[in-house]
């Protein structure tokens, strides 16, 4: 699909900018004229399942889903971050045990936890199976899918699968509530050009890392927000779009976050309850203790979850 060759190597993800660099990439996002939406935000957001910023950015995406969910729409589209690993790099990374240490020093920086330790177990060849198997999960439900697309992340992030292999995609489908004949019909089948469809879509549009996310209004209003942003630079980009958008009311308790969402670190609780992470960790700790709460321990974090999600 792309010409892997003496490329620069995208898993090298930068704290400090808060980005996924492509290989061979240098010029920003620009969108292009973006289809017509229903509500009055769209926004089209390019990511990858193994993209390690894109993890740490999912709490802000969580909680901008739980206030402004009713006036914005959101479209995931995949960006291929790792073709395979036949691409050179000289700056620090170009074999999968160079990524273990990288990953456990992202996590740490954005306080989501990552074990690093898949690339030193298990290394995965590629992101494109995982990506071009959640292209075959929106071909039959896009919210199933978005629930696929989360436990992927939370099978390589945090329990060390290589989510190339059909074992654990299969797992996270049946766990999303797939239908598993189908959904293996379509990845092997129509999702792989859905997924070149959003490789050319990505070159269209200028992504050249991620995330990257392009907002939009039906006026063709335009703002892009790239790599990894506090909570703030998300919702001006909602307001300035549609300046009558006001949030949802949410209660921040444990049993409304977890109904929104089954599965939350403590810094996604942090940011939705908006309580230090500290403050965040106490609560979930008691809430466990009490035995309302399920706890996925990883080398470098917890994940919590609602009864028996774990």
């Amino acid at each position: 699909m792309m010409n892997n060759k003496n490329m620069p190597n995208p898993m090298l993800c930068d704290p400090v900018t808060g980005i996924c660099e492509l290989p061979g990439t240098a010029a920003a996002a620009t969108a292009g004229t973006l289809p017509a939406h229903e509500k009055p935000v769209r926004i089209i957001y390019f990511t990858d399942p193994i993209c390690s910023t894109c993890w740490g950015v999912e709490p802000q995406l969580r909680k901008l889903q739980l206030e402004y969910g009713h006036l914005i729409e959101i479209e995931y589209h995949m960006g291929g971050l790792l073709p395979s690993w036949d691409i050179y790099n000289s700056g620090g990374i170009s074999q999968p045990s160079d990524v273990a240490h990288h990953w456990d020093e992202v996590g740490a920086h954005y306080q989501m936890p990552i074990d690093g330790d898949v690339w030193l177990e298990d290394p995965l060849p590629s992101s494109f199976p995982p990506s071009i198997a959640f292209k075959a999960a929106a071909l039959q439900d896009n919210k199933k899918a978005l629930r696929f697309l989360r436990r992927i992340k939370e099978m390589v992030f945090l329990e060390k699968k290589n989510i190339t292999k059909w074992e654990h995609l299969s797992m996270a489908a049946q766990q999303a509530g797939l239908d598993i004949t189908q959904f293996k019909k379509d990845y092997e089948g129509d999702a792989v050009q859905r997924f070149q469809d959003d490789l050319d879509l990505g070159k269209k549009l200028g992504v050249r890392g991620f995330p990257t996310l392009f907002f939009s209004n039906k006026q063709d209003t335009q703002i892009t927000v790239y790599g990894f942003r506090p909570y703030a630079q998300f919702e001006q980009a909602v307001l300035k779009l549609y300046p009558a958008a006001i949030p949802q009311p949410v209660t921040p308790t444990l049993e409304t976050l977890f109904g929104y969402y089954p599965t939350l670190t403590t810094t996604e609780f942090a940011v939705l309850s908006n309580k230090t992470v500290m403050e965040a960790n106490s609560l979930l700790e008691a809430a466990h203790q009490q035995g309302t709460l399920s706890k996925y321990l990883s080398k470098n974090g917890p994940l919590w979850a609602i009864h028996t999600h774990i």
